[in-house]
């Protein structure tokens, strides 16, 4: 679960907030932009193509639900790298 500050000054993971990450987006949210962001920056944070996210809930929210999909072997690699913040 995500929750995304759209029309920020940069795109960044911002650390907790609540139950959910926090992370910002360049992008205004208007026309899917925003939304196109998100899936951009975390499919190039885990470096994965941005075909592998999907938007599952919230397209019209602050709080959103992603599916990643991938293959179990890589399922470990991107677990460690959500648990430390996206680090590279």
């Amino acid at each position: 679960m995500l929750h995304v500050q759209p029309g920020a000054r940069r795109s960044a993971l911002l650390g907790q907030y609540g139950e959910r990450l926090k992370v910002s987006v360049q992008a205004p949210p208007t026309d899917g932009r925003a939304n196109e962001a998100l899936l951009s920056y975390l499919a190039a944070c885990l470096d994965l193509r941005p075909g592998a996210l999907r938007l599952v809930a919230g397209s019209s929210s602050r709080d959103k639900s992603v599916l990643i999909a991938c293959d179990p072997a890589d399922a470990t690699r991107i677990a460690q790298r959500l648990a430390a913040g996206f680090s590279r």
